[in-house]
């Protein structure tokens, strides 16, 4: 089922800018990549997940990678009034993908996208405050951005608002505060809130010591596809902490 999901992933990064367009009214191309796509959303939703690896492999290998085409649709959507095309095209801007790298320009798309409502966009602007990138750098602003995001419902806001805590960037230093946001961004299914969770029990860290608890989140972190909870629980069963030694 895990590949399943990678796949679907993927097949949405691919399609994405069609089908922000097709929001905005804009008339979708027939291609077989977005047929396929679809043809897997059934099966997936359906439980027939072997049917669903093969439809969204389809998917992935049937659209040509094109981040030129990918800007000017994600500039069509965003001119249309559609958020999600203008965070899009401001990440584009910020790596330099298909256009110029510009990180004022990706500031200015991610401040419209958090003035019009969509907390991924206050995300994304909390992120480039937080670096100092296209923007002067304000931690501050950044730790006020998280907090709006993760008071929104995004969890990618809470995991970022713990590391402000767990640094004192921005905020004094508070494991405790940290601990509480990562456990937030765990429960709600961020593996980066769990794979840190971990390792505050870990190593005791705003949170009494559980070594089993840790190896319990790196677990979930790792199953969830985070790699780093999968290092630490390596790390776990080598020493002998929190599991049985092989």
């Amino acid at each position: 089922m895990e590949k399943v999901v990678v796949l679907l992933v993927c097949a949405v990064v691919l399609l994405v800018g069609y089908m922000v367009l097709d929001r905005s009214g804009i008339e979708l191309p027939s291609f077989g990549a977005k047929n396929d796509y679809e043809q897997g959303i059934a099966f997936y939703n359906n439980k027939e997940y072997d049917k669903a690896f093969e439809s969204f492999k389809k998917a992935c290998d049937g659209v040509e990678k094109n981040e030129q085409k990918a800007v000017e649709l994600y500039k069509k959507a965003c001119d249309g009034g559609d958020m999600r095309g203008c965070g899009n095209l401001g990440v584009m801007y910020e790596k330099g993908n298909g256009v110029e790298k510009n990180e004022q320009k990706a500031v200015e798309l991610y401040k419209k996208v958090c003035n019009g409502g969509d907390v991924r966009g206050c995300t994304n602007l909390g992120v480039m405050y937080e670096k100092g990138n296209g923007v002067e750098k304000n931690e501050q602003k950044a730790v006020e951005l998280y907090k709006k995001v993760c008071n929104g419902g995004e969890m990618a806001g809470c995991y970022n608002l713990g590391i402000m805590y767990t640094k004192g960037n921005g905020v004094e230093k508070d494991f405790g505060k940290a601990a509480e946001l990562y456990k937030k961004a765990c429960d709600g299914g961020n593996m980066r809130g769990c794979r840190s969770l971990g390792f505050m029990y870990d190593n005791g860290n705003g949170v009494e010591k559980n070594e089993q608890k840790a190896a319990e989140l790196y677990k979930k972190a790792g199953d969830g596809g985070n790699m780093h909870g999968c290092r630490n629980l390596v790390v776990m069963y080598t020493n002998g902490n929190g599991v049985e030694k092989d």
